[in-house]
């Protein structure tokens, strides 16, 4: 009896000795791997700040052609935006201008997921669809020249100035030059062109209000192409030969409206009055065939429209009085569009002619 209380009493305590040995090292075991799943966690919230500061912006800006001289000015503007901001800023287009080829690049950036999209639309009804595409994939989109776009399809829209008030102002001097009476036509560039169309209809509206001896003949689409304008001015010299003034708002179309002008020396019984790249027209210009430009600087409305951009993707609201750090742009007004579109308004046109063509030469 004796003798088996020894051995339960020595087996209990063997026990007991190995138990009370193996614990603590148990419990030292326990903090070491804490700690180790601690440093991993941290070193994971240390690197995907890192990781975020690395991915830098992206901002495209789409116009209706990259090879319009127009859009070679445009686009330095936007490659100084990226210079000056430190982001990547590109531009792109169709080589022609076509909606259904704007779409497509378009739809080409949204699969890139950029952060801002520009587009200057060839037809604002037809890039509304994609551009709403755009927004739904949380790309902030800027239009510029689309002020009659759905408030939907882009967050803002920028106008270099108040499009009607310059239409106005060239009737005024379109009137001057022909003793306000007579017949003029109208160009635009595409008949869905924003800009373009409140230009002239406001043009033909203040004439009608104002100069009832003028007589409206027709409004021309270009297409923006120097030979249709060509092609188109040579057909109504044909058909209205005794034509006197010419509102003209494309500044492709303008050039082949001048060189036929040119060749049928009419300079001094016909005023041309367009939107003018001064590099294109220069010696149109000299001669009188196209008489003045109402111009502002596509390389100041890109920095600008940029800009834009980079408010809305901060959060920031554009309000009336912002200054858009380009010329023309100090202090810009905010209203609404007729389609419900927030539109940005700036000062920057001027007008050239032969006198002053230096100071805007590009």
């Amino acid at each position: 009896m004796k003798k088996r209380f020894l051995i339960v009493f020595s087996v209990l305590l063997i026990g007991a000795l190995f138990f009370s040995a193996c614990a603590p090292a148990v419990e030292e075991a326990a903090p070491a791997e804490e700690e180790a799943v601690e440093e991993e966690e941290a070193a994971a919230e240390e690197e995907a700040p890192a990781a975020e500061e690395e991915k830098e912006l992206v901002f495209a800006s789409v116009v209706k052609s990259i090879g319009d001289t127009w859009f070679v000015r445009y686009e330095e503007g936007v490659l100084k935006y990226g210079e000056d901001f430190g982001v990547t800023s590109f531009m792109e287009g169709p080589s022609d201008v076509d909606s259904a080829a704007q779409v497509a690049v378009i739809e080409d950036l949204i699969a890139q997921e950029v952060d801002v999209l520009v587009n200057v639309p060839y037809g604002v009804v037809e890039n509304e669809a994609i551009q709403k595409k755009a927004m739904d994939a949380g790309i902030v989109v800027i239009g510029h020249e689309a002020e009659t776009a759905s408030g939907d399809s882009l967050d803002y829209d920028l106008e270099g100035f108040e499009v009607c008030d310059a239409g106005e102002e060239e009737m005024r001097d379109l009137a001057a030059a022909m003793g306000e009476e007579g017949q003029y036509a109208q160009f635009v560039g595409s008949l869905t062109n924003a800009s373009h169309n409140i230009w002239t209809d406001c043009g033909k509206a203040y004439q009608e209000a104002n100069y009832p001896n003028m007589e409206w003949v027709e409004k021309y689409e270009s297409k923006e192409s120097a030979e249709n304008g060509y092609t188109m001015m040579k057909d109504i010299l044909k058909t209205y030969p005794g034509i006197k003034g010419i509102q003209s708002t494309d500044s492709v179309e303008v050039q082949g409206i001048g060189r036929a002008v040119d060749e049928a020396g009419l300079q001094d019984q016909i005023m041309v009055i367009g939107t003018c790249i001064v590099g294109d027209v220069g010696d149109l210009l000299q001669t009188g065939a196209v008489d003045y430009c109402m111009i502002w600087d596509p390389a100041d409305a890109a920095y600008a429209t940029l800009v834009v951009g980079q408010k809305v993707l901060n959060g920031e609201e554009i309000t009336t009085g912002m200054d858009l750090g380009a010329p023309g742009y100090e202090s810009v007004t905010v209203r609404d569009g007729a389609n419900g579109a927030k539109v940005i308004v700036g000062n920057a046109f001027a007008k050239i002619n032969k006198d002053n063509m230096d100071e805007m030469n590009f």
